[in-house]
């Protein structure tokens, strides 16, 4: 591969062709706010909040799906992208019904994360309050609407790690949901192997373990990367010589 050079807040960067900018942003140590992004996971591009400026485009351009070019000039932290993103979380906490006081996650909410990091002290939209349901039919997690931000964490896992594709999206706009199957019950599901993947990738309290209580729920995201260097070592093949 050859290599490209860019300009990133200022300062000259070489990268190699075909890698994307949030992942030589993060090569640099730029902290960039993602909420769809996962390590092991393939790019979605749907949180909006890795978004960046490019010298001599007019449209914000999000980090996870660009593939850096040479001579390209990047603004990371732009009073713009700081009110954009900071616009996206209170969007995001006004669609669904994200009360932290009373989730699973509290403390350890992706979304609540960056939201503190970007200063966001308050929503400016009216709060849609939508009436969703709760699932606890699984005999070990349960899915609640409420929290979701469709960020499709757990469709990706189940499709391109466990290879059950249980999950998917149903709908459009602010009447999206992420349904089991041809959505039925999460505990009447054929395909679901029950391996918590998708709980653990979830980045709010929308999946969590059946019994957590307020505050209590912790998620571990590092399994993927294991996963994913084992099947590249072929440790887990029979007759690989171990």
């Amino acid at each position: 591969m050859s290599v490209v050079t860019l300009t990133i807040n200022d300062e000259l960067v070489s990268a190699q062709e075909g890698e994307t900018l949030l992942s030589v942003l993060h090569e640099r140590g730029i902290d960039m706010p993602t909420l769809c992004h996962l390590d092991g996971l393939s790019e979605r591009g749907g949180c909006r909040l890795c978004m960046v400026e490019l010298e001599g485009s007019a449209r914000l351009q999000a980090a996870c799906v660009t593939q850096v070019q040479e001579g390209m000039i990047v603004h990371t932290h732009s009073e713009r992208l700081v009110k954009y993103r900071k616009m996206i979380l209170e969007l995001l906490f006004s669609e669904r019904n994200h009360v932290c006081a009373v989730c699973v996650m509290n403390g350890n909410c992706e979304l609540q994360w960056e939201a503190a990091k970007i200063g966001m002290d308050h929503v400016r939209y009216d709060y849609l309050n939508p009436d969703l349901s709760m699932d606890a039919s699984h005999d070990r997690f349960v899915l609640d609407h409420n929290r979701c931000i469709l960020c499709t964490r757990c469709v990706r896992v189940c499709d391109e790690i466990e290879g059950a594709h249980v999950w998917d999206v149903m709908g459009r706009g602010v009447n999206s949901r992420v349904i089991i199957d041809l959505n039925q019950p999460w505990g009447t599901s054929q395909s679901c192997t029950s391996c918590g993947k998708c709980v653990q990738v979830c980045p709010t309290g929308a999946l969590s373990a059946k019994g957590a209580t307020v505050a209590e729920m912790e998620k571990q995201h590092n399994f993927l990367r294991w996963i994913l260097d084992g099947r590249e070592k072929n440790v887990w093949s029979y007759g690989n010589g171990k």
